[in-house]
C-alpha cells in the first residue's frame, strides 16, 4: 500500500512538473508575443526572441533528460517539426539522446519473469546482468537460448529487450499532460491558426503506443524481412516468438560493424563509399517499392555484416537493420504525392513541388503559394543538384541567410506535416547524413534520379492504362447511343415522353418565398426609417409607421421557408 501511494505521489509530481513548465512557457509567449506588441514594445520582443527560444528549448531539454520516459521522445518528435517550430528550437532538441541511466537488474528481472511466466534461469541458458543499451522506454541484455530452444529456432545468441518497470503508467501520465497542454494551445489564436495541437498529440500518442508494444515491433521486423527476402544486400534479426511478449522481445543477436565505423569497415576490406550507395538505394526501395520504411536508421540501428561465403555472385557484406519500433507505412495517396514530389525535385520544378505539397496534405489548396514558389525557384537555381561536399564550399552566411528566408516563407503558410510524412522525412534526413559521413562526395540526387526516371515511366504507363479504360468506356457509350436515341424518338412520337420537374418546382417555390421575405425586410426598413423621420414633425403618423413596420418584420423573420 505504501509503495502504491509513493508511486502515485511520484506520478503526480511528474505531471505537475510538466504542467508548470508548460504554464511558464505559455506565460512567457503571451507576454512577449501578445502583450508587449500591443504596448508598442514589439521591438523588445523581436530583439529578445532568439535568446528566449533557445532558453525555452534548453529548459525543455533539461526537463526531458531529468524525467526520461516519453519526454525524450517528445523532444525528438518536436525536433523534426520544422513546420511548427523555428530552427533555433529544433536544433537544440535534435541533440536529445535516447540514452538514460540503466534500470537495476533486479527490477528488469522482475518484469521479464512476470511476462515470461518463469524464472530467467528456466527461460535462458544465460542472461547478462549488464545491459547492452538503455533507452527511455526499455533496455537490452544479451542472453543465450536453452539447447532445446536453440535447436527449434536455429539460433543461440540473442538480445532480450525488456521494458522499464511502470513505463505504461508513465506514458499515460505524460500523454495526459500533453493533451491538456494541447487544449491550452488551441485557445491561443496565434497557435491554433498555425497548427492543430490536439491532432499533433494524438499522432504522437499513436506512434508511442506502437513503439512500446514489442509484439507490434516483432511483427514489423518480420514484415521488413519478408520485403527483402530476395535481396542479398539486406538482412534483419530473427524473432524468438516463444520468448516474446508485449513487454519482452527476444531477437537474434546480429551485432556487427556499426555502419558509421569507417575504420572497422576498411579493416574488414569494405569500401565505405559502396556502403553509402547501397544504404541509400535500400532506403529508397523501402519508400517507393515496399511502402514500409525504417524511420529510425541511426548508426546504432544499422550494422554492416561481413559474409564469409565466397560463392560467385554472393555479396561480401550485408546491411543488417534492427529496432523496428518506429516504422513509417506509406499509404497510396502519400506515395502518389511523393511520386509527384520526386519528379518535381528531379526536374527542378518549383510549381510541381508546391502541387506535390498540396497533394500530400502539407499545404491547403487555398494557401497563397506565390512566395513559396519564388523561394523554391531560388533554392533550385542556387543549390539544386549540389551534394553536401559542395555545400560545404558555399559561404556559411549565404546558407544561413537563405535558410532564414526560406524558413520564414514556410512558417508564413498554413503548413502542417502529417505524422507519416514526418517519419519519412526523419528517415531521409538520417540516411542523407549517414551517407555523407561514409562518402564525403555523396550526392543525394544521384540515387534519387534513377527513381525519378522509373516513376516517370510508371506514370506514363498508368496514363496509357487510364486512357485505355476511358476509351473503352466511351466506346460503350457510343455503342449504346443509337438504341437509346431510337427509344427516345419512339416515346416522343407516341406522346409518352414525360419530364420530372418536381424538384425544379420545389426549388422555384423556395426562391419565390425567399424573395417575398426579402421584400418584407425592405418594407420593414422603409417603414421604420420613415417613422423615425416623421416622429418629430408628425408624431402620430411616425408612431403608426413604426408600429406597422412590425408586420413585415415578423414575416421576414418567421415566414414559411
Amino acid at each position: 500500500m505504501a509503495d502504491g501511494r509513493a508511486h502515485t505521489g511520484i506520478h503526480r509530481a511528474r505531471y505537475r512538473r510538466i504542467m508548470r513548465f508548460a504554464a511558464r512557457a505559455f506565460t512567457q509567449i503571451w507576454w512577449f508575443e501578445l502583450v508587449l506588441p500591443r504596448l508598442g514594445l514589439a521591438r523588445v520582443a523581436e530583439r529578445t526572441r532568439d535568446d528566449r527560444m533557445l532558453a525555452l528549448a534548453g529548459g525543455f531539454r533539461t526537463l526531458a533528460v531529468d524525467l526520461g520516459g516519453l519526454m525524450i521522445k517528445v523532444g525528438q518528435f518536436m525536433s523534426s517539426r520544422l513546420d511548427v517550430l523555428p530552427p533555433e528550437i529544433t536544433a537544440e532538441l535534435a541533440a536529445l539522446q535516447d540514452e538514460v541511466p540503466a534500470v537495476p537488474f533486479d527490477e528488469i528481472r522482475l518484469v521479464a519473469e512476470t511476462e515470461l511466466g518463469m524464472p530467467l534461469e528456466r527461460a535462458f541458458a544465460s542472461f547478462d546482468r549488464m545491459p547492452v543499451a538503455a533507452a527511455s522506454l526499455g533496455q537490452a541484455h544479451r542472453a543465450t537460448l536453452l539447447p532445446a530452444d536453440a535447436a527449434d529456432t536455429g539460433l543461440s545468441a540473442v538480445v532480450v529487450k525488456v521494458q522499464r518497470p511502470g513505463i505504461d503508467r508513465i506514458i499515460d501520465i505524460d500523454l495526459a499532460a500533453l493533451r491538456r497542454v494541447a487544449r491550452w494551445a488551441n485557445r491561443v489564436r496565434m497557435v491554433s491558426a498555425r497548427v492543430d495541437a490536439r491532432a499533433l498529440v494524438e499522432e504522437f500518442a499513436q506512434t508511442s503506443h506502437e513503439e512500446v508494444d514489442y509484439l507490434h515491433e516483432a511483427a514489423s521486423g518480420e514484415r521488413f524481412a519478408e520485403d527483402f527476402a530476395d535481396d542479398d544486400r539486406v538482412t534483419s534479426p530473427g524473432v524468438v516468438w516463444e520468448r516474446t511478449t508485449r513487454r519482452v522481445l527476444t531477437l537474434e543477436d546480429v551485432t556487427a560493424i556499426k555502419i558509421n565505423d569507417t575504420k572497422a569497415l576498411r579493416e574488414a576490406g569494405i569500401d565505405p563509399r559502396e556502403v553509402a550507395s547501397a544504404f541509400a538505394d535500400v532506403m529508397l526501395d523501402q519508400v517507393f517499392t515496399h511502402s514500409f520504411v525504417h524511420a529510425d536508421p541511426h548508426p546504432g540501428n544499422i550494422f554492416v555484416t561481413p559474409v564469409a561465403d565466397d560463392s560467385p555472385g554472393t555479396p561480401k557484406w550485408r546491411l543488417t537493420f534492427i529496432d523496428f519500433g518506429m516504422m513509417a507505412e506509406v499509404p497510396d495517396e502519400l506515395r502518389s504525392g511523393l511520386r509527384t514530389l520526386v519528379i518535381a525535385v528531379a526536374s527542378r520544378d518549383s510549381r510541381g513541388l508546391v502541387k506535390a505539397a498540396q497533394e500530400i496534405g502539407v499545404l491547403l489548396p487555398s494557401a497563397d503559394t506565390l512566395e513559396l514558389e519564388r523561394a523554391l525557384t531560388m533554392l533550385f537555381a542556387r543549390f539544386g543538384g549540389m551534394g553536401f561536399n559542395e555545400l560545404r564550399d558555399v559561404d556559411p552566411h549565404e546558407l544561413q541567410d537563405f535558410a532564414v528566408e526560406f524558413g520564414d516563407s514556410m512558417r508564413s503558410l498554413p503548413v502542417q506535416f502529417p505524422e507519416k510524412l514526418l517519419l519519412l522525412m526523419r528517415a531521409v534526413s538520417l540516411t542523407s547524413g549517414m551517407c555523407s559521413a561514409l562518402d564525403p562526395t555523396f550526392n543525394i540526387w544521384e540515387p534519387v534520379e534513377p527513381y525519378a526516371g522509373k516513376l516517370l515511366r510508371d506514370q506514363g504507363g498508368h496514363l496509357l492504362q487510364d486512357l485505355g479504360k476511358q476509351s473503352l468506356a466511351n466506346a460503350g457509350v457510343l455503342w449504346r447511343m443509337p438504341t437509346r436515341v431510337d427509344t427516345l424518338i419512339d416515346r416522343f412520337e407516341a406522346g409518352s415522353l414525360t419530364f420530372d420537374i418536381s424538384s425544379l418546382e420545389h426549388r422555384l417555390d423556395r426562391i419565390i418565398r425567399v424573395a417575398y421575405r426579402a421584400v418584407s425586410a425592405v418594407l420593414f426598413g422603409g417603414l421604420l426609417i420613415g417613422g423615425v423621420l416623421l416622429l418629430g414633425a408628425v408624431p402620430p403618423l411616425g408612431i403608426t409607421l413604426m408600429c406597422l413596420s412590425a408586420l413585415p418584420l415578423l414575416h421576414a423573420l418567421f415566414g414559411r421557408r
